[in-house]
């Protein structure tokens, strides 16, 4: 069997107050393309189908439409979960009808974990859920993080599952070592969001949806397919693509195709001077969307609006020289406070919590009692 796997679409992104839809529209008649060259046994989109749960209208059009050409005219079955940028109930909605033409979207978690069987191959559909809300599915009180959720996932399915047919999950989790950058939300505090490694045993291959560079994780089953586009200056370094997994007697291959994006998301340094110099200019891709870092240490008139006659995308600019001040003065904030005693720290934390002074008697009944403490302690 033959898998394109993607994911992390995030179709009505909005960057710096750009939204994003004509560029995914681009790398999506792409994706389109590779289908139909590829003639796979299966599309996935491992969930943030859409950036919000909300999305704009031109957002839901494309989707209709890059949807209807995989599945309609290219008779290609699509397999797709949401993630937890998108709407559950939303993107469940029609799924009881879709899967008569072979779209199986699945939006909310069905505790029956029945898989999806295409070609003698079963297909795990593990939508984006909160650990809560497992917990109440599966009514089993030792479920708190999303690692004890998927376990207990991974426990049921391993119950039922067939091991003589490949089985492939699909899920949109943070799997454990994987490299965040500064677009994906957050899926919990602290390391509650971490799902480990070792849950996805059972299964052949596991498709991933959440962290967006295809290298966010080494693993020889276990694959992040990354967004569609780079979506924040954090992912200008990486490489975009989506994943042509091959399934054949119990073994897996995979080949990555990367894609084109019109313009592409970089960071450039240096001098207004030599970045507006033709020599320089002529040679860079004046239309991509670009961070800028200036090295100048004087004032400068305007510089936004003269880089913008040469750059039109410039979607941030910063003074370097302004960036090492935050640093140094983060630094010494830091030194400041490793200096002072806990009195003086209780003090900014009692003056930012309430309106009320620290006065003198406050400040020598709190003395007291972090004494008191301290003789307990040495008992």
């Amino acid at each position: 069997m033959k898998i394109i796997h993607t994911a992390d679409w995030h179709l009505g992104k909005l960057i710096h107050g750009l939204y994003m839809t004509e560029d995914q529209k681009i790398v999506l008649h792409q994706l389109v393309d590779l289908v139909e060259e590829e003639q796979p046994d299966a599309v996935i989109v491992a969930g943030d189908l859409y950036d919000r749960s909300v999305p704009p209208t031109a957002a839901v059009d494309l989707l209709d439409e890059i949807f209807y050409k995989i599945n309609v005219e290219l008779q290609t079955p699509i397999v797709a979960i949401s993630g937890n940028h998108d709407s559950a109930e939303r993107l469940h909605f029609g799924s009881s009808w879709y899967k008569k033409n072979h779209l199986y979207l699945q939006g909310k978690l069905n505790p029956s974990f029945e898989p999806i069987r295409i070609k003698g191959v079963n297909f795990y559909t593990i939508p984006y859920a909160e650990p809560g809300l497992v917990r109440q599915l599966l009514q089993d009180e030792s479920i708190s993080t999303h690692h004890d959720a998927m376990k207990a996932i991974s426990g049921r399915i391993e119950e039922k599952m067939n091991r003589n047919e490949p089985n492939v999950l699909i899920g949109h989790h943070f799997v454990l070592g994987g490299k965040e950058t500064d677009s994906e939300r957050v899926l919990s505090v602290g390391g509650s969001s971490c799902v480990g490694q070792e849950v996805f045993a059972p299964f052949t291959y596991t498709a991933l949806g959440h962290l967006h560079s295809p290298d966010a994780i080494k693993h020889p089953s276990i694959k992040y397919s990354g967004s569609l586009l780079k979506y924040s200056f954090s992912e200008a370094s990486q490489r975009k693509s989506v994943s042509i997994v091959t399934i054949e007697k119990g073994s897996i291959s995979i080949e990555e195709r990367e894609l084109k994006p019109l313009k592409d998301m970089r960071v450039i340094e240096g001098f207004l001077e030599q970045l507006l110099e033709p020599s320089f200019y002529q040679s860079q891709q004046v239309e991509d969307y670009l961070k800028i870092s200036l090295l100048d240490e004087g004032a400068i008139i305007d510089p936004i609006n003269q880089l913008r006659k040469v750059y039109p995308n410039v979607l941030h600019l910063e003074r370097r020289i302004d960036r090492l001040d935050i640093k140094r003065n983060n630094e010494v904030g830091t030194l400041k406070n490793k200096k002072k005693t806990e009195l003086d720290l209780f003090e900014e934390f009692y003056s930012s919590m309430t309106s009320s002074e620290f006065t003198t008697e406050k400040r020598e009944y709190i003395q007291h009692i972090m004494n008191q403490v301290k003789l307990g302690a040495e008992e």
